[in-house]
């Protein structure tokens, strides 16, 4: 825990925050190498004990780095053990420990955490994800990562991504004066560019390469480096905004594209699966955009066919209509859900609906509003890659497997046709195929409604409360539906959205997001122990800061609908970080309250 570093935003891993010293510094920042070897920043790097300029003692309101030793990537472990040397007296401050990738040792806790020998995992995809992950996992959520002498602006959006609040310019510098030229697609040799590709300060002055080769080394070189130096920053402040949106990953599967080396280091971090997932928000406010074939792999898409296998329980009917996605979200809103909608008219409460789209996978209808099956994007082609049927096989592959129905009929063509013909053949099922070439045909729609026509069952269903429970379920966990909506709950539509009443109480309404956001009366009728936060003995009056926070469940994820318990308080809101952030935080709103009561 530290009393300097603040969160305020997330973005899966990434964050943006303040380090409070001297004066508040913004992360993700990028430092000047300059200031900190001259030791005249608000982070002081007391240096190698072999330095004779070692610091024993500083100012308390600056951050001090230990003294450590500068050791090879692939120095021995036990030699990196035995090398280590703890605190430095006389300082009241924040502390920084250098941790080296190879050191078996378990950190300390300190303010900030220093990558030793970071500018060796340069092209190292395993080692800087293993690296990076190593240590978040060892050390307290709320304490800052530095990787030294490692970004460009290239790779600096990923190393962000990875989870790294702190960079600084020591390898543009460097790249400088190797004659290289530095912009967020790589580096190129000033021998070989023709034209600026900026237009910052240096480009503008010099205007030509031809005039920058001219230029005595030394004079080139002390430009290209504030050239370099210059575009890092300049990229740091788009990742930033990229945090704020909640768009970085959109971002980084188009940067990682100039190197296989970042592409790999995304490929590697995306099957990290559980160190994403607790850092990954329940939803956002931008669209999921699914550009690539790393998308398939965002933790959005894998949480979403995870609970629709894990919390959703079908409705009780004999026959399953498989239908393919559309460009409009929500699906119902399209003009051929209309057009599928119409030609099941009178049957509807006596089959299923499920909807196959990539990268989502299987989305029953009664969730086609939830966030992201009604917020994502995706390139249209009418052609399935590989990857994709392989995905969206396996999500209904598992769908069927665990759900049995009588009938089986997929209105599909092309590439949904082929992903259940594959899902037929492995699963030893037999699937009815009611749609020609195009589905929407006049043609199509009469075949769809004499198939269904011909298996529907008689035993109908309960409408628009079985979809409100089904988001429950999805929301909270299975059987909370059932809790919170009884059979005589009634609900209130609006155009902004609706609202359930249970004996004239409202406990619950809709979310932007196609979730649930609960009243007092709602939270009293769900189970105390799920979504659960327990704060101490207060009453509060706002925002819950996570010095607050006693206990919380650790399935909770930013932007989670949870429910407060405290010795004299029962309240609802929004998460607004991690289950265990909460816990091991010392700093940051834990809990946006929505309402609250004295009990």
């Amino acid at each position: 825990m530290t009393r300097y570093f603040e969160v305020t935003h997330r973005d899966g891993a990434a964050r943006i925050g303040r380090l409070m010293l001297d004066r508040r510094i913004l992360t993700p920042v990028v430092l000047s190498a300059e200031l900190l070897r001259n030791r005249q920043g608000s982070i002081i790097d007391c240096g190698c004990v072999w330095d004779d300029r070692m610091i024993t003692s500083t100012d308390p309101d600056k951050l001090l780095i230990l003294p450590h030793r500068s050791l090879s990537l692939h120095a021995p472990p036990e030699m990196i053990d035995r090398h280590h040397r703890d605190g430095v007296p006389n300082h009241e401050g924040a502390v920084g420990e250098v941790i080296h990738p190879m050191q078996r040792r378990t950190p300390q806790d300190h303010d900030l955490y220093v990558i030793g020998a970071a500018s060796m995992l340069e092209g190292s995809a395993r080692l800087l994800v293993d690296t990076v992950l190593k240590l978040k996992n060892s050390t307290m959520p709320d304490t800052a990562v530095y990787a030294p002498a490692l970004a460009t602006p290239e790779n600096l959006a990923i190393l962000i991504y990875l989870g790294i609040d702190i960079v600084d310019d020591a390898a543009a510098v460097i790249s400088g004066y190797q004659d290289t030229y530095l912009t967020e697609e790589g580096g190129r040799s000033i021998d070989r560019l023709h034209e600026f590709p900026c237009v910052c300060e240096v480009c503008a002055r010099v205007k030509e390469p031809e005039q920058l080769r001219d230029m005595p080394r030394f004079e080139r070189a002390r430009l290209l480096a504030a050239h370099n130096a210059i575009r890092l920053s300049e990229e740091m402040k788009v990742v930033r905004e990229c945090i704020r949106d909640g768009r970085l990953r959109e971002y980084v599967e188009k940067q990682c594209r100039s190197r296989p080396y970042l592409t790999a280091v995304l490929r590697l971090l995306d099957q990290e699966h559980a160190y994403l997932e607790e850092r990954t928000p329940a939803v956002r406010k931008s669209v999921l955009i699914a550009n690539t074939a790393e998308s398939m792999h965002r933790v959005e898409v894998t949480r979403f066919a995870e609970r629709v296998i894990s919390r959703f329980t079908p409705p009780d009917v004999d026959t399953l209509v498989i239908l393919p996605c559309s460009a409009r979200k929500p699906y119902s809103l399209s003009r051929s859900h209309a057009r599928f909608i119409d030609a099941l008219r009178g049957y509807r409460q006596q089959i299923h609906e499920i909807i196959l789209t990539s990268p989502i996978g299987v989305v029953p209808r009664e969730l086609e509003t939830i966030y992201p099956a009604a917020h994502y994007d995706i390139a249209v082609t009418g052609e399935w890659s590989l990857d994709e049927t392989a995905w969206v096989s396996s999500c209904l592959r598992a769908y069927l497997a665990k759900h049995t129905y009588r009938n089986v009929i997929a209105h599909v063509s092309g590439g949904f046709a082929e992903v259940c013909r594959i899902v037929e053949h492995d699963l030893g099922i037999e699937i009815t195929y009611s749609a020609l070439d195009d589905p929407v045909s006049d043609d199509s729609l009469a075949g769809l409604r004499e198939c269904v026509a011909g298996s529907a069952s008689s035993r109908n269903r309960r409408s628009y409360l079985d979809t409100v429970r089904a988001i429950a379920d999805y929301q909270f966990g299975r059987g909370i539906g059932e809790k919170l909506i009884p059979d005589h709950a009634h609900i209130k539509s609006r155009r902004s959205g609706f609202r359930i009443f249970v004996n004239h109480d409202q406990v619950a309404s809709s979310t932007r997001y196609g979730t649930l956001a609960l009243t007092l009366a709602g939270a009293a009728r769900l189970p105390d122990d799920i979504y659960r936060v327990e704060i101490d003995n207060f009453l509060p009056k706002g925002s819950i800061l996570a010095p607050g926070v006693i206990d919380s469940d650790p399935q909770i994820r930013q932007m989670d609908e949870v429910i407060v318990h405290g010795s004299i308080a029962f309240g609802v809101g929004r998460a607004m970080m991690s289950g265990r952030e909460m816990v091991e935080s010392s700093r940051g709103i834990a809990v946006d309250l929505r309402a609250v009561e004295e009990r």
